[in-house]
């Protein structure tokens, strides 16, 4: 007798989640707990908000610093009496101004000269020890274009004025002051000088904006001045200014060259920008514990979905979900809450630098890189931090998952 083979039906096949059904399983978990994820979200998006927002404005502060230092040129040297072997102050020469006009690339040399025991006073009612930190300086005509300053009000010293008892004030010092216009007289010295014009703040001449300019001649001739200049201000080729700075000591003070001091006005505002981008660094050192932080909170909130959703986890092992499938799931939804914290925080980092920035008056920077970063950098945390849960979830028998309640 023959027997007839029997054949056992094949085993279906496990089904396999599309990528839009991982992603709409994954968001309907935030869905079914939208206050939690938001204030898992809320954690990763400060993180990112900070990081953009202090990338944002130091790009944009830098931009502003940079542009600045472009527009007041880098090709300012000044020359000023330091002191010698002895330790003791060398004047430079009476004649070092037209000296240091013979180095060729020198295009512009002007000087000022400190008048030593004497102050300026609103009023002569006013006590001569109540200086203010405005010295009195004598100043040659061409000062004013060698600095490329430039008036608030007024009019500069010219040939008639620089002979006559006539002042310029720095901003600071017409603050101090309370000279507000030209036409106005302070007290220098027991006599009456007229205020011919306020200069604006110069960014890399800032002692003049505490001066009260004066002629050379009229310094020499009523204040007692000695007539050696105190600082001498050069404008050179910018291709020369290294060349030139090499030679400004021994050619201001052939005599004691190592008694003069040279430096580069532009280095200061140099030496900020690069302050400012250490503490940035800082700042966003901060904002990356921050994310942390937030990714802490997003692993905290998966590992209390796994355990409140254990009957679900359960039911689908059940009916044939792998666990890779539920590991990917969980995983899909770590994610998901990452990348809309991560998206969040990215828009307000942006809105603030556009704020701040417009208050400022600085060019607005958008910084690409920081917000694909910080982005990025949210999802890659929220995965790692949803890892630990989503294999626990996918390690979860089915058994032990539908027997709990």
């Amino acid at each position: 007798m023959n027997r007839q083979a029997t054949t056992l039906p094949p085993l279906p096949r496990a089904a396999r989640l599309r990528a839009t059904d991982l992603i709409g399983v994954g968001l309907l978990g935030l869905r079914s707990r939208p206050l939690r994820a938001a204030l898992s979200a809320l954690g990763i998006a400060i993180g990112i908000a900070a990081m953009v927002g202090v990338l944002g404005i130091g790009a944009a502060s830098q931009a502003e610093l940079v542009n600045k230092i472009a527009g007041l040129g880098t090709n300012l040297l000044t020359v000023g009496p330091g002191q010698n072997l002895f330790g003791r102050n060398t004047p430079l020469p009476v004649d070092a101004v037209a000296m240091v006009e013979r180095i060729g690339p020198v295009r512009s040399a002007s000087a000022t000269g400190t008048v030593q025991g004497v102050t300026v006073r609103r009023t002569d009612k006013v006590d001569p020890r109540q200086s203010q930190g405005i010295e009195v300086d004598a100043a040659r005509l061409d000062l004013l274009r060698t600095l490329d300053g430039k008036l608030g009000a007024g009019s500069w010293l010219n040939p008639a004025t620089e002979r006559y008892p006539a002042v310029v004030l720095g901003a600071t010092a017409a603050r101090l002051l309370g000279v507000g216009r030209p036409g106005q007289q302070v007290f220098i010295a027991g006599q009456w000088f007229t205020v011919t014009g306020v200069l604006r703040p110069l960014e890399l001449a800032p002692e003049i904006d505490t001066s009260a300019l004066v002629g050379w001649d009229v310094a020499t001739g009523r204040l007692g001045f000695d007539g050696h200049p105190t600082r001498i201000y050069t404008r050179s080729a910018d291709e020369s200014v290294t060349a030139v700075r090499a030679l400004l000591a021994r050619t201001a003070n052939p005599q004691d060259p190592d008694a003069v001091a040279v430096s580069r006005p532009s280095d200061a505002l140099t030496a900020q920008l690069a302050a400012k981008h250490t503490f940035g660094r800082l700042l966003l050192g901060l904002g990356a514990v921050s994310l942390l932080v937030g990714g802490v909170g997003v692993a905290n909130t998966m590992i209390i979905s796994v355990l409140e959703r254990r009957p679900e986890i359960g039911l689908r092992r059940a009916l044939g979900a792998r666990r890779r499938q539920i590991l990917t799931q969980f995983l899909t939804e770590a994610v998901a809450l990452s990348a809309l914290g991560g998206l969040a925080g990215a828009a307000i980092g942006l809105a603030v630098v556009s704020i701040y920035a417009r208050y400022q008056g600085w060019p607005l920077v958008i910084p690409a890189t920081a917000i694909a970063g910080g982005v990025a950098a949210s999802v890659t945390i929220g995965a790692l931090a949803g890892l630990y849960p989503a294999i626990r979830a996918g390690r979860l028998p089915p058994t032990e998952a539908l027997t709990t309640t």
